[in-house]
């Protein structure tokens, strides 16, 4: 894989950066974090050379003065919401990521359940909490939030919340999603500590948009594309222009909630010790690349990856015709289309050959691989296979799998578990090849060949099965698909 992003520049950065800010407080910092901490593909997807975990390493360097709050929404509780990349709802991602923390030996102090307004699934998520040993805080919907300064900037607004007790200097204000209440918390408790005499900062720790990147930068497009759903719009941010007449590059929530930001400090404070809202940040993901050329074309692929994701969901009935339009719209600010990516011509060009559903795979020397479905093998399973032999250097007229093998798989999934679709997918050639590797030394040498499928990126034809999108996910491939339905 090309390297575009010096990772451990970023930590050393990064690091340093909070501590700084910590001490512009009266050693007390509250840091909300935006985006993912243990797995931040985007940005490593992006950013060729960031680490999915590079958030927890950089963290892990200051790890003795971290605390950890983990905030979920009473509303979201109760809509059984659920985390689309991990398939679990967010009360159970609450636990899961507090598991993760302490594995990392981390210090988790409680969890916050914000929007709290007597509902019953959220009264027994913090009954679960009690038995379990965990401490929970309940925070309450303010009438007017967050445009209502006076009410929020008072006993009835922040201080009707329960005060949130921590001991460490630097409280790490994390969430399993979006609006989840993060902000609310980290402001709730900087005014309840203020009454208790404590002069405690905010600082909000996002990696996109990079402020010190162009405004149409690619790696700022790519970010428009993963939110287009939400709709965020990254902007020059008006008040940093302002008050130091240079540009910098925010998005449209933060920019809007500014003024009132604005004014919740200074009721708090007396004054905003900021005066933008990208002087809230703590992000120095920009200064960290090496190779701009790199992550530009990382980004471009980014946002064709998100239009097909896009479509996918509308082939499936999703009503998201805005989201899907608003990616064909970065798809003109990046002067792209879905043709600027290799392996998608080489997989519609390998369909138009043969006749038949297709796939390809770019490997990461630029050799692309196609494979086409046949009755035994779906297109995903044959790519998978010819990428393996490709790599092991073995003879693409081997069958690594005998069709007396196939058959009995194809003959128990039609009969016995009444199945629609004999060919195999990817699942089921890997166990397959399990098997028979102990006894032959081309399926072990094939196998041995799946970790340099990492970063590989794929193209397919068709809608895969969620069963072979799991194994793609899992091989670390960036997969992408036409919106067409197996028929």
């Amino acid at each position: 894989m090309r390297i575009g992003f010096d990772n451990d520049k970023y930590i050393k950065l990064q690091s340093e950066h909070i501590r700084e800010r910590i001490a512009q407080f009266d050693g007390k910092l509250y840091l909300e974090l935006g985006g993912k901490l243990f797995d931040d593909h985007h940005a490593s997807r992006v950013l060729p050379g960031f680490k999915p975990d590079s958030k927890l390493r950089m963290l892990a360097q200051l790890r003795d003065s971290i605390e950890i709050i983990i905030v979920v929404s009473s509303e979201d509780i109760e809509k059984n919401k659920v985390r689309a990349d991990l398939g679990i709802t967010y009360d159970e991602d609450v636990l899961r990521l507090r598991d993760e923390f302490m594995h990392r030996g981390f210090y988790v102090g409680s969890v916050v359940i914000t929007h709290y307004n007597g509902q019953h699934a959220a009264d027994q998520f913090r009954h679960r909490l009690q038995r379990m040993g965990i401490q929970s805080y309940i925070h309450y919907p303010i009438d007017g939030y967050p445009h209502n300064v006076q009410l929020i900037d008072s006993d009835e607004g922040f201080g009707k919340n329960d005060f949130v007790v921590t001991s460490r200097p630097l409280v790490i204000v994390t969430a399993p999603g979006p609006g989840s209440g993060k902000m609310a918390t980290c402001l709730s408790q900087l005014y309840n500590e203020n009454k208790r005499g404590i002069r405690a900062g905010y600082a909000k720790f996002e990696t996109f948009p990079v402020w010190n990147l162009p405004l149409k930068h690619p790696v700022n497009i790519a970010y428009e594309a993963a939110t287009a759903d939400l709709n965020d719009v990254n902007m020059i941010d008006p008040f940093h222009l302002e008050a130091y007449g240079k540009t910098a590059i925010n998005y449209n929530r933060d920019i809007e909630i500014f003024p009132v930001l604005n004014a919740l400090f200074e009721g708090i404070y007396g004054e905003n010790p900021y005066k933008s809202p990208t002087d809230m940040g703590v992000n120095m993901v920009g200064f960290c690349i090496s190779d701009d050329d790199v992550c530009c074309d990382a980004s471009r692929d980014e946002i064709i990856r998100r239009f097909y994701d896009a479509t996918n969901k509308m082939a499936l009935g999703a009503d998201n015709e805005s989201e899907v339009n608003k990616i064909r719209m970065l798809f003109n600010q990046a002067k792209i289309s879905t043709a600027t990516r290799k392996v998608t011509v080489a997989a519609y060009e390998r369909k138009i050959e043969t006749g038949h559903t297709a796939a390809a795979m770019e490997l990461s020397d630029g050799t692309i691989i196609t494979a086409k479905s046949s009755p035994l093998l779906g297109c995903s399973a044959a790519l998978l296979l010819n990428a393996m032999k490709h790599l092991a250097e073995i003879d693409h007229e081997i069958r690594l799998i005998p069709q007396s093998l196939i058959e009995p798989v194809q003959k128990t999934k039609i009969e016995y578990l009444g199945g629609k679709n004999p060919r195999l997918h990817t699942d089921e050639v890997l166990v397959a090849l399990s098997v028979l590797s102990p006894h032959d030394d081309n399926c072990r040498k094939a196998l041995e060949q799946l970790p340099k499928l990492r970063d590989c990126q794929v193209h397919s034809t068709v809608m895969l099965s969620e069963v072979d999108r799991k194994i793609f996910r899992k091989l670390g491939c960036g997969l992408t698909c036409d919106p067409v339905r197996k028929k």
